[in-house]
């Protein structure tokens, strides 16, 4: 195959970044690959030979396109080009999320991933539960921002619990903001991941964006917003009810949680474990399941998580 070089920038990427995704798609679908000026030979399997080569030139056009695309995308790509017989990174990209200015996708990288995106598209209330580091705060973050960007709501509302402070955050140094800005750094971490800091300051300034403990919900209604409940294993029964009564017209809101990391009192239930038995069965409503098997942190993270499973449930 020949790959166009319109410029010198071009011929940088085609020799230097580009070599380092063709070591990884030899060692993943077992090609051996070779370049020559504009040139690239693959050399296999026929079928195999195909594929690569419309990967190659996804790789290339995106990069064309301005999008990064990590190493991390690359393996979920050619995870479904080997396994489920995908053509390329074209098919793959269905699900994929432009985010704001860092010129990037952000991919799914597991297929309960991809099914929570699909659920997001196409729900209004999507409940996504499971272990920590599956991006399901993540992901909800990027589905945000795009449908922002693509004027399908005016305005993102990033909503967390702060129960841990429980009846002590008056305790703490400060003002209620300096309190509360500890249980809300994870969102503000995800949210500058995806998007320019001097324009996330600008739309959190603006009110466009806003990141609120969830006793501040109390008494709105939230119309034309795309909003994220986030560690809702920590809301209790009644909060949940009163946040899910926010909810207005053109409004979508995604609500994410581990039920096995519950912090509340002991004689207070979980919101969101009681969620899972009052709305099952609702349509628009979706519930999404991760596991241990979705965990994309580091890799000794699935290991960790495992074993404490095993911990949890051993015999006394």
């Amino acid at each position: 195959m020949e790959i166009p070089i319109d410029s010198e920038k071009d011929r940088d990427f085609l020799v230097r970044d580009m070599e380092g995704h063709f070591k990884f798609i030899e060692d993943s679908l077992g090609v051996i690959i070779s370049t020559r000026g504009n040139r690239v030979f693959i050399q296999g399997n026929d079928d195999v030979v195909k594929s690569t080569e419309n990967l190659i030139k996804d790789i290339y056009m995106a990069r064309k396109e301005g999008h990064n695309l990590r190493h991390e995308d690359l393996a979920y790509a050619l995870n479904c080009i080997k396994d489920k017989g995908v053509s390329g990174l074209r098919e793959v990209f269905d699900y994929y999320i432009p985010v704001a200015s860092k010129n990037r996708y952000i991919i799914p990288k597991t297929d309960m991933q991809r099914q929570y995106i699909e659920a997001i598209r196409d729900n209004d209330i999507v409940i996504g539960i499971g272990p920590a580091g599956t991006g399901k705060t993540y992901i909800a973050m990027a589905m945000a921002i795009n449908a922002y960007l693509k004027k399908q709501v005016n305005r993102i509302i990033l909503v967390r619990p702060a129960v841990e402070a429980g009846e002590r955050l008056g305790f703490l140094p400060g003002d209620i903001y300096e309190k509360i800005n500890p249980y809300l750094r994870p969102l503000y971490d995800a949210l500058f991941d995806m998007m320019d800091g001097d324009k996330a300051s600008l739309l959190i300034e603006k009110g466009i964006l806003e990141i609120a403990p969830l006793a501040f919900m109390r008494g709105r209604t939230l119309k034309d917003a795309f909003i994220i409940l986030d560690e809702a294993q920590n809301t209790t029964a009644e909060q949940m009810k009163m946040y899910l009564t926010r909810l207005g017209i053109n409004s979508k809101t995604v609500i994410t949680g581990d039920v096995t990391q519950v912090d509340l009192p002991m004689d207070k239930t979980s919101g969101l474990i009681e969620v899972e038995h009052v709305l099952k069965g609702i349509g628009g409503i979706e519930f999404v399941y991760f596991t241990d098997k979705d965990v994309v942190r580091h890799r000794l993270v699935q290991e960790i998580i495992k074993a404490y499973e095993k911990y949890e449930k051993r015999d006394y």
